[in-house]
């Protein structure tokens, strides 16, 4: 079963590659197939419409959401627009939506990005799922927290993922034990969230607001990489302009794809 989302002013590539999620891969065809939790789903663009179909066999038309294609970028990218540098990158980069990524999947996989490429989270990733999800007959679920939760170190050592094995098993305990709660995240103030999710070990700044931006969709979290700070000192050194508070989230998107492709970041 296919749904048609018909949705102007947005790139599915541009969305699934720029370092938001790591479940996808594109085939010759343009077509992208991905994991979001135990659903397999296909997405493909054709002009202004994205072809959406979910394998397991659902409706797939909640597949809209979860790519951000419900929220209203034309007013977002406006109040962007209010910066005239800002401007210029929104023009550009403004066909990226933030994805509605589930909580806990985006938690463990940015645990495992730090210090990372791209290529090496996917492997990392596609081999954790392998072992500890559940097989869904052709590809494997991400693992549950609780399934995480109760492997020691060395059940990880096949992951080849160093010192981050102590910081997936610590973070599926807190969040199997409800210490770390997905609802209270949503409600907290952004700088309460972030401290709650840095008690989890080895989680940083940086690891925190990926998970609050794509795990919980908290739009005014800003993660700082090396990337992202060596792109603001370039572009925004006074910092990020006040129009962008609200939607600070997105404006890093931006800025990063924007300087990504302006050649001003020396990445592998």
């Amino acid at each position: 079963m296919e749904t048609v989302f018909h949705i102007s002013g947005f790139s599915l590539s541009n969305t699934l590659s720029c370092g938001q999620c790591f479940r996808f891969r594109q085939d010759r065809s343009g077509a992208f197939t991905g994991v979001v939790g135990d659903r397999m789903i296909i997405l493909r663009q054709e002009g202004d419409d994205v072809i959406a179909a979910d394998c397991s066999g659902d409706d797939p038309s909640w597949i809209g959401d979860y790519l951000g294609l419900s929220e209203d970028y034309s007013a977002i990218n406006s109040q962007l627009s209010a910066d005239k540098k800002l401007a210029e990158i929104t023009a550009l980069c403004g066909d990226i939506r933030i994805m509605k990524q589930p909580f806990w999947e985006t938690l463990e996989s940015f645990i495992i990005s730090q210090n990372n490429n791209i290529p090496r989270i996917q492997k990392i990733i596609d081999k954790f799922c392998e072992l500890f999800g559940r097989d869904m007959g052709g590809y494997h679920a991400f693992p549950l927290a609780e399934d995480v939760a109760v492997l020691r170190e060395d059940d990880l050592a096949e992951l080849h993922c160093g010192y981050r094995a102590p910081y997936l098993i610590d973070a599926a305990r807190r969040v199997a034990s409800g210490e770390i709660d997905e609802d209270m995240l949503r409600k907290l103030p952004l700088d309460d969230a972030r401290s709650s999710l840095m008690t989890i070990k080895g989680v940083g700044p940086k690891v925190a607001d990926c998970t609050l931006l794509f795990g919980l969709y908290r739009l005014d979290a800003f993660p700082r990489d090396v990337w992202i700070k060596r792109a603001m000192a370039q572009l925004f050194p006074g910092g990020l302009p006040e129009c962008a508070s609200r939607y600070a989230g997105i404006a890093q998107q931006y800025i990063f794809h924007y300087a990504r492709n302006e050649g001003m970041l020396d990445r592998d």
